[in-house]
């Protein structure tokens, strides 16, 4: 990938961080870290997207904000929607909630229900015949659910080759590491057994990350791309910080933030 298109995904990133932090100070809301951390995933995914034929599934809800930005960017939702986020009766709120649009079709937010909506797209695909992949975003903290689990034995057993797993890896969920919560290690090794084609990559390589889209290590196998990520990433105050994950952010922090994105 030459130069000018990282530095393409570079800013791309970066106005979706600025916006989902301008949105959030606004509506005075958070989530701040988990945004933060899955904006490079979907700057180079929803490049790649077509919404013609394929399919997007935001299992991680809480992550709303950079997920409707890039929305707005496809054309699937108007900047007045966008900006209605969190605001009095807007349908946009810090979850996302199943609307009959394009990525909006399952709702995200209760952990683990996302991946079973998006192995039902995917079998549907197959037994209609149609072309296209349903590829659902994920966070690390979701592998605890048993539904996970049970979505994936039934996409191997089905050989859902049209099934793309991203999930964005920080190591952090609400109350702390995950590690000392619920660890979920060896997880490679886990979805390996499942019979899943894994890529790990850097979560903020967009270069990594958009290799891994294109290239499977079987392509006849649902696949999963396990990102590392930080949580929080592009404001250092909030990077690893896990009390972003609830905290509001004042007019000094979104200056403070704002001032190191614009660097």
């Amino acid at each position: 990938m030459g130069e000018s298109q990282i530095e393409k995904y570079i800013d791309i990133a970066k106005q979706c961080r600025i916006k989902c932090l301008e949105l959030i100070f606004k509506a005075q809301t958070s989530h701040i870290g988990s945004v933060m951390s899955c904006v490079d995933l979907m700057a180079v995914l929803f490049e790649k997207i077509d919404i013609t034929k394929d399919e997007a599934v935001l299992s991680a809800g809480w992550k709303a904000a950079a997920w409707y930005y890039f929305l707005w960017k496809k054309g699937i939702i108007s900047e007045e929607e966008l900006n209605s986020f969190c605001m009095p009766n807007s349908p946009f709120i810090g979850l996302v909630e199943p609307q009959n649009r394009w990525g909006l079709r399952i709702a995200g937010g209760s952990m683990g229900l996302g991946l079973p909506g998006a192995v039902g797209l995917a079998l549907a695909k197959k037994l209609k015949g149609e072309e296209g992949k349903v590829y659902v975003l994920m966070s690390d903290g979701e592998m605890q659910c048993g539904t996970i689990w049970e979505s994936a034995l039934i996409a191997s057993h089905h050989k859902l080759d049209n099934l793309v797993v991203i999930v964005d890896y920080n190591g952090l969920q609400a109350m702390g590491e995950m590690r000392n919560i619920l660890d979920i290690e060896p997880l490679k090794e886990k979805w390996l057994s499942f019979g899943w084609a894994i890529r790990e990559v850097d979560g903020h390589n967009h270069e990594e990350i958009k290799w891994s889209l294109i290239h499977s290590p079987d392509p006849k196998l649902p696949s999963i791309i396990i990102a590392n990520t930080i949580k929080g990433k592009g404001w250092k105050r909030a990077e690893n910080n896990n009390l972003f994950h609830y905290s509001h952010v004042s007019k000094e922090m979104l200056d403070e933030a704002l001032k190191e994105l614009n660097q």
